[in-house]
């Protein structure tokens, strides 16, 4: 019995390295592209091993210039806009849903359950269906190319109105009940008491918003016509020229690591908390 066990983790051991080897490649091979020349990267066969133009890369990438046929917009202003993009999304989404949730469990109000299934349903209503006429409304609003124009039409979210309902649903009746004798209002109730018995929920939510609006790209290409505006993502595809012109894929590959950073950091320090938020069962 324990050699079989010994066998089953050595074969458990081996296929994960064999899948993090396969993910990890095509992180390596940009790595290693992102340290040589455009011109070593385009030569047949390609470098396998790091090159010494590392930093020319990433602070051509960061500063922005050179002669390439793409956008040379710098990347660090790109981060900047991804950043203030994601993070704006994501808190609203959050202080959205918490309060349209509070709302729908905790007041009585006429047609309440018609509107809460109103929500719901715009669940099968993705951006892409209703791209068109949002576009139109911010156009005619002269949001184009600002901040505003990045955030708002995706800061509502059906998702977590629906996880945080469920949550406020398993809160004990005598918990409010308490809260009202002791003679809390409902604000008071929400923000000392449902609030804090949220955290690791709204944790959870931060880090899949967050990479949800650091990662948009359909909406950011119609709504940004100004590299001042351009997110990180819309950049990396702007910096790709069409045509017989020349891409600098170096730099490419230098922006796509740069933009990677950001998401692996908050999944790395929110890990626990991400986790926890999912599937801890003692709210």
């Amino acid at each position: 019995m324990v050699e079989r066990r010994s066998t089953l983790g050595i074969l458990a051991h081996v296929v994960m390295i064999i899948g993090v080897i396969i993910v990890a490649f095509p992180l390596y091979l940009a790595f290693v592209a992102s340290t040589h020349t455009a011109q070593e990267i385009v030569q047949a066969p390609m470098p396998l091993w790091p090159g010494s133009n590392l930093w020319n890369s990433y602070s051509q990438a960061l500063l922005g210039g050179g002669d390439a046929g793409g956008s040379t917009a710098p990347v660090g202003r790109m981060m900047w806009v991804s950043l203030v993009t994601a993070l704006v999304i994501t808190f609203g989404k959050i202080s959205i849903s918490l309060l349209s949730a509070f709302a729908i469990v905790y007041f009585r109000f006429p047609f309440k359950g018609f509107f809460f299934w109103a929500i719901f349903v715009t669940l099968m209503l993705p951006v892409e269906v209703r791209i068109g006429p949002t576009y139109k409304v911010v156009s005619d609003l002269g949001m184009l190319n600002s901040y505003a124009g990045l955030t708002i039409p995706l800061i509502a979210s059906a998702t977590a109105t629906f996880l945080f309902r469920q949550f406020f649903l398993t809160v004990p009746d005598e918990l409010v009940e308490a809260a009202r004798m002791d003679g809390a209002g409902p604000m008071r109730f929400f923000k000392d008491i449902l609030l804090p018995l949220s955290k690791t929920s709204m944790a959870a939510l931060f880090v899949i918003q967050f990479i949800y609006g650091w990662n948009q790209y359909l909406w950011p290409l119609l709504a940004t016509t100004s590299e001042d505006m351009y997110p990180v993502v819309i950049g990396i595809k702007r910096m790709i020229s069409g045509g017989d012109g020349q891409t600098g894929w170096n730099v490419v590959m230098a922006t796509a690591l740069l933009a990677m950073l950001p998401p692996a950091l908050v999944v790395i320090l929110m890990q626990k908390w991400f986790v926890k938020g999912l599937v801890d069962t003692e709210k």
